[in-house]
C-alpha cells in the first residue's frame, strides 16, 4: 500500500511538472507572437507615417480655380495651413477679395498652372472642368512642358469626363521632373459636407486615381477636410460622390414622404421623427437633416429652406447619376423618379432652396407647430 501511494504521488508530481512546462511554453509562444504582432504593427505604422512625412512638404505652391461658395472657403483653409496659393475665377470681384487679402490671382487657368506645383479645381459642371483643363487658355496648354505635377479636381462631375481629362493629363510632360514623378497625374476628389464643412475644414474627400498620388496629396486634403477615402482608380471618386448623392436624395424623399403621410394620418412630425430615430427607419435625413420646419434647429428647414444644398444642384447630380447608369446599362427606377421630382421642384421656382424642401413643395407637408 505504501509503495502504491508513493507511486501515485510521484505520478501526480510528474503530471504537475509536465503541465507547468506546457504552460511556460504556451506563455513563451504567446509572448513571441505578441512581440511579433506589435513589432509588425509598429513597422507598418512606421512605414505609413514615414510615407506621410515624406510627402508632407512635397508641394507648397498650390493653384486653385473656382472661388464659389465651396472653393473660396477651401482656399481660406489652404492659406491658413501655410500654402502659397494662386487663384483664378471668372468673377473678378471674388478675385479682388482674395488679392486684397494678399493672395495671388491670375487672369487664366494657364497662368495659374505656371505658378503652381499642384492645381485644385472646384467648378459647377463637367463642361466647366473640361474647358478649364483643355481650353485655349487651359491648364494643359503647352502640353509638352507643364509645371504642375499634380491636379486635383473636387468638382462633382461624371466619371467618364473625369477619366478623359485624367488621360489627357498623363499624356502631358512635366517641365521639370520631380523625384519619382515622370508624368503629371490627376486625382478626382469630390467632397461631401457642404458649405459649413468647407468653412470648418471638416469635408470628406472621395478620391480616385493612382494611390501614390493620393498619398502625396493627403496633407493638402487634410488642410481642407477631416476625412479622405481612397476609392481606387481614376473616376472612382466621382462615382462614389454620385452614388452618395443618389442615396441622399432617395432617403430624403422617403423620409419626407413618411413624415407628410404621418401628418395626414394624425401623427405629429416630432413624434414620428422620434419613432423613426429609435427604429429601423432612422437615417441622416431624419436624425441630422430633418425636412420638417419646427422639428430640428440649425438645419435649412428651420430657416425656410435657405442655405444648405440647393435643389438645382441635387437635380444636376441626379442627372449625372442617370447618365452614368445608362452608360453601364444599370437599371435604376429610383433615379428616374427622383429626377422627375427635383425637376418639378426647380420648374416650380424652388431650385435655390435646400433639397429638403420637397417635404413642403412636393409632399405638401406642414410646419410643426
Amino acid at each position: 500500500g505504501t509503495r502504491e501511494r508513493e507511486l501515485r504521488l510521484n505520478l501526480t508530481h510528474c503530471h504537475q511538472l509536465i503541465m507547468a512546462i506546457r504552460r511556460a511554453q504556451a506563455l513563451l509562444c504567446l509572448s513571441k507572437l505578441k512581440t511579433s504582432f506589435v513589432l509588425g504593427s509598429n513597422l507598418r505604422f512606421h512605414r505609413f507615417f514615414s510615407s506621410s512625412s515624406q510627402h508632407a512638404n512635397q508641394f507648397q505652391n498650390v493653384g486653385f480655380i473656382g472661388l464659389g461658395n465651396m472653393g473660396s472657403r477651401m482656399v481660406d483653409n489652404l492659406v491658413k495651413a501655410g500654402y502659397k496659393v494662386t487663384v483664378h475665377d471668372i468673377n473678378r470681384d471674388v478675385m479682388k477679395m482674395f488679392t486684397d487679402m494678399g493672395v495671388s490671382a491670375r487672369e487664366t487657368p494657364y497662368e495659374v498652372a505656371q505658378d503652381s506645383e499642384v492645381v485644385i479645381t472646384m467648378l459647377p459642371s463637367s463642361s466647366h472642368v473640361m474647358d478649364v483643363y483643355t481650353g485655349s487658355d487651359g491648364l494643359l496648354r503647352g502640353e509638352n512642358a507643364i509645371r504642375p505635377a499634380l491636379f486635383i479636381d473636387s468638382s462633382t462631375i461624371d466619371p467618364q469626363t473625369t477619366r478623359k481629362i485624367s488621360l489627357a493629363v498623363t499624356n502631358c510632360n512635366l517641365k521639370e521632373k520631380r523625384d519619382s514623378w515622370e508624368k503629371p497625374v490627376m486625382l478626382d476628389a469630390p467632397v461631401s459636407g457642404g458649405i459649413l464643412a468647407a468653412e470648418a475644414s471638416t469635408l470628406t474627400f472621395m478620391v480616385g486615381g493612382p494611390e501614390v498620388a493620393y498619398l502625396a496629396a493627403r496633407p493638402i486634403l487634410q488642410s481642407m477636410g477631416r476625412t479622405s477615402i481612397y476609392c481606387g482608380a481614376s473616376g472612382n471618386g466621382s462615382a462614389a460622390k454620385i452614388c452618395n448623392n443618389l442615396a441622399m436624395a432617395v432617403s430624403m424623399l422617403g423620409t419626407s414622404d413618411a413624415l407628410a403621410l404621418g401628418q395626414s394620418l394624425g401623427i405629429s412630425a416630432s413624434t414620428l421623427t422620434q419613432v423613426l430615430n429609435t427604429s429601423s427607419g432612422r437615417c441622416w435625413s431624419s436624425d441630422t437633416y430633418n425636412p420638417v420646419p419646427g422639428v430640428m434647429e440649425g438645419v435649412p428647414s428651420s430657416r425656410d429652406y435657405n442655405g444648405g444644398f440647393a435643389s438645382k444642384l441635387m437635380a444636376k447630380d441626379l442627372n449625372l447619376a442617370a447618365a452614368s447608369a445608362e452608360e453601364v446599362e444599370h437599371k435604376s427606377p429610383l433615379i428616374s423618379q427622383a429626377q422627375e421630382i427635383y425637376k418639378k421642384i426647380c420648374e416650380d421656382g424652388h431650385g435655390t432652396e435646400d433639397f429638403s424642401c420637397v417635404f413642403r413643395h412636393f409632399y405638401n407637408g406642414k410646419n410643426e407647430v
